[in-house]
């Protein structure tokens, strides 16, 4: 770590902090984890920058602010079982990792995971749990969940994530067209679905059978 890296994440972290995001253990979070170690040598100099960064086979690295505005509206304790959809570079399962107890990660493209694997290792992260597979369907063999994170945008709320979700649980979502969404934080009750928008936002598609098919 070069102190470059540790002055650009002090740096983000006041301005995330200025750009409205208050959870101190969302931001404490943020600081923990090197973004730099997850994406390429090339564009490291932009670690810090806050935009997306793309990774191979189409994926992306979100924003940070996205990151942390997602991360804040899932409302996390410390004592939650958390399945986020679309692994990519591994960087918001690592986030969450800090923030959960345990998480539960899946990416459609095994190819992606082999790396993701190692930079848990080398963080000593031991709280998250990789699969791949189809995201749009959940993971019921580990359900519930008490919260649930997607970060590829969805043409409606998947139904098995819904059922998924404990009762009073969060699922934080891009829903909306395949070019740009709408980010809904969604709280289930017992027998209602409370939706809040945060806004437009631009995420690649939620690829699978009851998201994006890609025929």
């Amino acid at each position: 770590m070069t102190d470059s890296f540790v002055t650009q994440r002090q740096q983000l972290i006041a301005s995330l902090s200025h750009a409205g995001i208050s959870d101190a253990n969302v931001l404490q979070a943020i600081a923990s984890i090197p973004r730099e170690q997850f994406i390429s040598e090339s564009l490291r100099g932009l670690a810090y920058a806050d935009r997306a960064l793309p990774l191979s086979l189409g994926q992306t690295i979100s924003q940070p602010l996205m990151v942390a505005l997602m991360t804040q509206a899932l409302r996390l304790t410390g004592q939650e079982r958390v399945l986020e959809i679309g692994t990519g570079s591994g960087y918001q399962a690592a986030i969450l990792s800090r923030l959960a107890a345990s998480v539960y990660t899946i990416e459609r493209h095994e190819e992606l995971t082999i790396p993701v694997a190692n930079r848990f290792a080398l963080l000593g992260i031991s709280n998250v749990t990789l699969l791949v597979g189809d995201g749009s369907l959940g993971w019921p063999q580990e359900a519930p969940y008490d919260r649930i994170l997607v970060t590829a945008g969805a043409p409606v709320i998947p139904y098995p994530l819904l059922h998924q979700l404990i009762s009073n649980g969060i699922l934080v979502i891009p829903v909306g067209k395949a070019d740009w969404q709408e980010l809904q934080v969604v709280q289930k009750g017992t027998d209602t679905i409370h939706i809040q928008s945060l806004g437009r936002c631009i995420f690649v598609p939620l690829v699978g059978e009851k998201g994006w098919r890609m025929d």
